[in-house]
């Protein structure tokens, strides 16, 4: 993308608002917030929602149930298990009030009400909508007595070949204790009988339980047979042969189930012990937290179920009976086998970054940045620029050094191998978070194996999570100029994720943001004390950006006051934090259009009279900040940040990271009016939040417009471009709309 070099501002305006509001608007009836666990449940019905919505290909539905239950599973391990932990050690005493003016107990007495209600109803989709509807497609889940002859001999050939060594049967007596189950693990539990008769009388009822092998596959796909794709589930499989393995026992009753334990992180700072070595140790408690959750089949037999939650001290509510497979999240794996495109969407490749190569010599990507900054909106514009800018810096004899953090990437990631290979010429130094939560133990690997290479590794400060997205490159140019490079974003290093997961990518080679960015690199790695305004132009987390933020939310109320043009849209992934709720509350009062696009959690109440009349929240994926600064939208004056950072308290006061300003005309109105303008006007997949909390679908108009769609038909035909006056004519092919809900595989807790 080509723009005009234009002069970056140094400081923001002098403005500063206070980490609490001075005078915070009156509370309207059941509270001025919304509870965020509440709100993100809210969230989670909302990807239900697309599992149940018949315009998704089906195959996409079975994805997005699967995401709910390992969303749930997250929420479950964290939230809950969090809270359970404060109310037993006794932290925030149960007298203590929330916003919404509920206790702790009383907030999880509701909470656990909606996690049953939700068990419930992602039950009723898999056996009422999906599995009939995957029956007509010539998909099936086979139980052991469905299978035909040859599909029963395929079966026992696998067990006999690749499960049977693999299991361990337990029977539970003095001389065998309860085996400790660990997180998330699939389990069979028996209620037996010893079929030897005592003296006294029959033999007491014991217990047996066998772990699920986690290296098997938990879905068997069975010979296709005319046309019909089967699968069996792992534990049907290992049912049909228990009696070889508990010999000499009466099976009484069976049944599978499934514990979620306590899976936060708690370290101390003084210990003396790296921190590399704390986080993996801690990751192996992990697996054996406090018990949160059981799930359990329905049919499973009220004895067995109370020998189960008696065995991991959960009180009855803990105890989750479905009518589905146990473990939701692993139907993923349904998606992956079934290899049926008809039933999923469309393939996309983003568009691809081509440089002049009819110049003498070819333009290479240094060339291109000293004349213009580049910016890229994935997975529109493939993540593939990201990676030859590293993979371009790790090769090129000309570059000095590379600096870059890590958040999370893949094995396979280009930009870990090209770390590695630059080790060997050049000065590679990488931050790597590892924080970063269910990526520590890979993290972990990751920094071991930088280091290895030659990399010099850190690891942040310590209690600040380094999320931001940085790269720096300094190379002497041919000209014998030593210049940087700059990459900035708001999404991982990771190009598996990135197909998935719009985001904005920055690359640059403008001075005053790679000067800005060296500082935060000696930030990360020194805890370098350089006073707030030595990042500029960036906003810096935990340095600046709370206040930043506040300070140009309270801008634009003073413009509304004067009279003057205001208007504020900012697009996230959740928006929790109180002084920004509070001061997005006096800005609507003041006058200020607030459009919010927060794809999770919202503890805001948008629409409320006198409150936040001029507030509307819907909800889609993404991270922007745009600020009008007193005039019309498109003038020169509005201002347009990008980054990682949501306005949660996590982001804005707990973690490293980076807001980074986009004062390019050209790039400005391609982020408002391309970008944020079509998720503003989608009708398709947009929900539209309620003062109450809850979300209703946007109003259907003609044309209809899905965001998403539109987005991808601009990647390949960019004269289709949205303009201001009308909406472009894009028909709603559910098979194009690529993954808007799946926007994140993750919870967003």
């Amino acid at each position: 993308m080509a723009v005009r070099k234009q002069t970056v501002p140094t400081k923001l305006p002098s403005l500063t608002a206070p980490r609490r509001s001075a005078k915070p608007p009156a509370a309207p009836q059941g509270g001025r917030l919304i509870d965020r666990d509440e709100s993100w449940l809210q969230f989670n019905c909302r990807v239900l929602e697309e599992a149940d919505d018949p315009s998704n290909p089906l195959l996409e539905r079975v994805k997005f149930l699967a995401i709910t239950a390992s969303n749930l599973d997250e929420f479950v391990e964290i939230r809950v298990a969090g809270v359970l932990q404060r109310l037993e050690d006794g932290l925030r005493l149960p007298h203590h009030l929330d916003a919404g003016g509920l206790t702790q107990a009383e907030r999880m007495q509701r909470v656990r009400e909606r996690l049953h209600q939700f068990n419930n109803d992602q039950s009723s989709c898999w056996n009422d909508r999906l599995v009939p509807e995957l029956k007509r497609a010539g998909i099936a889940l086979l139980s052991w007595k469905q299978l035909r002859k040859a599909d029963r001999e395929f079966a026992i050939k696998f067990f006999q070949e690749q499960v049977d060594p693999l299991l361990t049967p337990v029977t539970l007596d003095p001389s065998h204790p309860f085996p400790r189950v660990l997180n998330k693990a699939l389990c069979l539990a028996l209620l037996l009988r010893h079929k030897r008769k005592l003296k006294s009388g029959t033999s007491p009822k014991i217990l047996g339980v066998i772990t699920i092998p986690r290296s098997l596959p938990s879905l068997i796909a069975l010979p296709e047979h005319k046309g019909q794709r089967n699968f069996l589930l792992l534990e049907e499989l290992i049912e049909a042969h228990i009696d070889s393995m508990f010999r000499g026992y009466s099976i009484l009753n069976r049944t599978a189930f499934r514990v979620t334990r306590n899976s936060n992180l708690y370290m101390q700072e003084e210990e003396a012990r790296s921190l590399l070595e704390t986080v993996a140790e801690e990751l192996h408690n992990r697996r054996k937290g406090d018990a949160v959750r059981m799930e359990i089949d329905a049919f499973a037999s009220d004895e067995i179920a109370e020998r189960l939650r008696i065995n991991f001290e959960l009180e009855a509510w803990q105890v989750f009976r479905t009518t589905a497979p146990v473990n939701l999240s692993r139907l993923m794996s349904l998606y992956s086998a079934a290899k049926l495109p008809a039933l999923k969407f469309t393939e996309f490749h983003g568009r691809r970054l081509h440089l002049d190569q009819s110049t003498k010599p070819p333009t290479n990507i240094f060339a291109a940045l000293r004349n213009e900054d580049i910016l890229l909106h994935h997975p529109f514009d493939s993540y593939s620029a990201v990676e030859d800018f590293i993979a371009a810096a790790a090769a090129d004899d000309n570059v000095i050094s590379i600096k870059q953090t890590l958040y999370r990437t893949s094995a396979d990631s280009t930009i870990f191998s090209a770390l590695k290979a630059a080790a060997e010429t050049k000065d590679v130094t990488v931050v790597v978070e590892l924080m970063a939560r269910f990526d520590e133990a890979s993290n972990i690997r990751w920094a071991r194996e930088l280091e290895d290479s030659g990399v010099q590794v850190f690891h942040g400060i310590f209690g600040f999570k380094t999320h931001c997205k940085l790269a720096l490159i300094v190379r002497r140019d041919s000209d014998g100029i030593v210049r940087s490079y700059a990459h900035l974003g708001t999404g991982n290093y990771n190009p598996v994720t990135s197909r998935f997961y719009t985001d904005i990518s920055l690359l640059t080679a403008r001075p005053e943001l790679t000067e800005a960015v060296l500082r935060v690199f000696r930030y990360l790695t020194a805890d370098w004390a350089a006073g707030p305004d030595a990042y500029r132009p960036l906003l810096v987390a935990p340095v600046t950006l709370a206040a930043d933020m506040l300070a140009l939310i309270a801008r634009e109320t003073a413009h509304a006051r004067a009279g003057h043009p205001a208007h504020i849209i900012a697009k996230m992934n959740g928006l929790l934090d109180i002084p920004t709720i509070d001061a997005l509350y006096a800005a609507s009062q003041a006058g200020v259009e607030i459009d919010l696009i927060v794809r999770g959690m919202c503890a805001l109440r948008p629409g409320i009279p006198g409150l936040s009349d001029h507030i509307r929240v819907r909800s889609i994926i993404g991270r922007f900040f745009f600020f009008t600064n007193g005039g019309p939208d498109d003038g020169p004056q509005s201002e347009v940040f990008c980054g990682s950072a949501d306005w949660m308290t996590r982001n804005l006061y707990e973690r490293c990271e980076v807001v980074f300003p986009v004062v390019d005309p050209t790039l400005k109105r391609r982020l408002r009016e391309e970008i944020l303008d079509a998720y503003l006007r989608d009708n398709l997949k947009a929900r539209l939040m309620n003062p109450d909390g809850s979300y209703l679908r946007a109003p259907m108009s003609v044309p209809a417009l899905g965001a998403q769609q539109y987005l991808m038909e601009l990647s390949r035909s960019p004269e289709k471009r949205l303009t201001r006056d009308r909406s472009p004519a894009v028909e709603s092919t559910p098979a194009e709309e690529a993954e808007s809900v799946l926007s994140k595989e993750q919870s967003g807790l």
